[in-house]
């Protein structure tokens, strides 16, 4: 597989310094299954063409127990395209051979990465599906790019067989160098129906760091999504919702008003009315990534600060934003993470003044609701719970958002003001608390705020 990227960007020879490889020098990036061979057809001021060329070891594939195409038959594993084709393997090799300047880094001219420079690329052995012409097309066009499609045929000899389901590919854009490579990285695999290596949590992670930028405006993200993902539902959910929370919260800001995300509003008065109840610990239930609990650890008033999620992946991430292993003895002691279901009774839930559960229910089947109802208020039974959910009657007011739909892909439920007021009036009888009703966001006449909080405080 072969890939030239050419620049006629005065002076051309820049190209050079941005991607960190010498046009006089072969390079050699060593890879799972191979390696990836960086060299340059030609160097000038007024043109240079730096090639990726991939040298694929089938042997490497199969020894490496590699996910491979043509399993639905006994030598799959050992006849099948993929030392041939530009997938799941030229993304990798871009990464590891261009990540500096994927990354948007150059040390010779750090202003060249800004820079939008003429650019064609050339692209050989390229797979896609069924319509791949057109699938193709909807994946880069949308992007500004011009694209040129060759298509093989099976075989010249027997022409009736058609034409096979592989292409050139040659494109022509105007754009930042990293943004080229971003772009390759990410719908080189979604064009493909493989992948070399196993898909998890951590190809979302990888697709929102390449892809945020412009995926989330683009037309076909949803489909880029999910065939980058392998077209996983759980994986595509996660990376869509990502996305579209952030399209949404783009929709709250005012014009010409510098205004915080409904998010960050929410978090805000979760925390001024956690610090009002004199709680001096506090657990938040479903903590991601930590946003809430980043908030919380810069006030001296919360002696000891809990995490818990279902999700390991979010609780590594969350130990990385909080800088974890850096993190002093003391500060550190503070605080505690750990994985499990708010559906399932746990010890470690119990003992805390304060509980925050933010933008979680929702999340939940609703036949699951009774179970987390009795895991947080008859077990845990915190002195005061700080619950936020969406308010469904709101989503009327986004323009982008479809009829009848949610705000996020794996939302299982969005009440309306009354639903979440019957719902809450009901668990605080039952359990001995008292509640109480607060709007996040701006609050329209007729809808309400696009999100509602409900505070309980147990009787005793």
């Amino acid at each position: 597989m072969l890939l030239n990227i050419t620049t006629t960007h005065q002076p051309a020879s820049v190209l050079g310094f941005m991607l960190h490889k010498h046009p006089d020098k072969l390079q050699t990036v060593k890879l799972s299954i191979g390696k990836a061979h960086v060299f340059y057809p030609e160097s000038s001021e007024e043109k240079t063409t730096v090639s990726l060329l991939l040298d694929i070891d089938p042997i490497d594939m199969v020894r490496g127990g590699r996910n491979l195409s043509g399993k639905g038959f006994a030598l799959g594993q050992y006849v099948n395209d993929r030392p041939y084709v530009a997938s799941s393997f030229m993304s990798v090799a871009l990464s590891k051979a261009f990540s500096t300047a994927m990354n948007g880094k150059c040390s010779h001219d750090p202003s060249l990465v800004d820079v939008e420079m003429p650019f064609e690329v050339s692209l050989t052995s390229l797979p896609a599906p069924k319509g791949g012409e057109l699938l193709i097309r909807n994946m880069f066009e949308p992007l500004g790019y011009e694209v040129g499609l060759e298509r093989y045929t099976l075989d010249e000899k027997f022409t009736e067989w058609g034409d096979s389901k592989y292409f050139t590919l040659n494109l022509k854009h105007t754009l930042k160098l990293k943004d080229l490579l971003s772009h390759l990285y990410v719908l080189i695999p979604a064009l493909d129906n493989d992948k070399h290596y196993y898909v998890s949590n951590n190809e979302v992670e990888k697709l929102l760091d390449k892809g945020k930028e412009w995926l989330k405006d683009h037309p076909e993200k949803e489909q880029i999504t999910k065939r980058y993902l392998f077209n996983l539902s759980h994986l595509s959910r996660k990376a869509l919702e990502q996305l579209r929370d952030e399209d949404v919260e783009e929709n709250e800001v005012e014009e010409n008003v510098k205004k915080e995300t409904l998010h960050t509003q929410r978090l805000k008065l979760v925390l001024e009315k956690l610090l009002a109840s004199g709680a001096k610990n506090v657990i938040d239930l479903g903590c991601g990534e930590g946003k809430l609990i980043r908030m919380l650890i810069k006030e001296k008033q919360l002696e000891k600060i809990v995490g818990m999620d279902v999700s390991y992946q979010d609780l590594t991430k969350c130990k990385e934003r909080l800088h974890w292993e850096e993190m002093a003895p003391k500060q550190k002691d503070r605080i505690d993470l750990f994985q499990g279901a708010l559906t399932y009774q746990d010890d470690r839930l119990a003992g805390f003044d304060a509980a925050t559960i933010v933008e979680v229910i929702e999340h939940m089947d609703e036949s699951r609701l009774q179970s987390f109802e009795r895991v947080v208020f008859e077990f845990a039974k915190p002195k005061t719970v700080f619950l936020t959910t969406p308010n469904g009657e709101y989503n009327v007011l986004y323009e982008s958002m479809e009829e009848n739909t949610m705000r996020h892909t794996d939302h299982r439920f969005e009440w309306t003001r009354a639903e979440f007021e019957t719902w809450a009036n009901k668990v605080a009888e039952t359990y001995n608390y008292t509640v109480s009703f607060l709007s996040i966001g701006e609050e329209d006449s007729k809808v309400g705020a696009p999100s509602q909080m409900a505070i309980f405080n147990h009787g005793n």
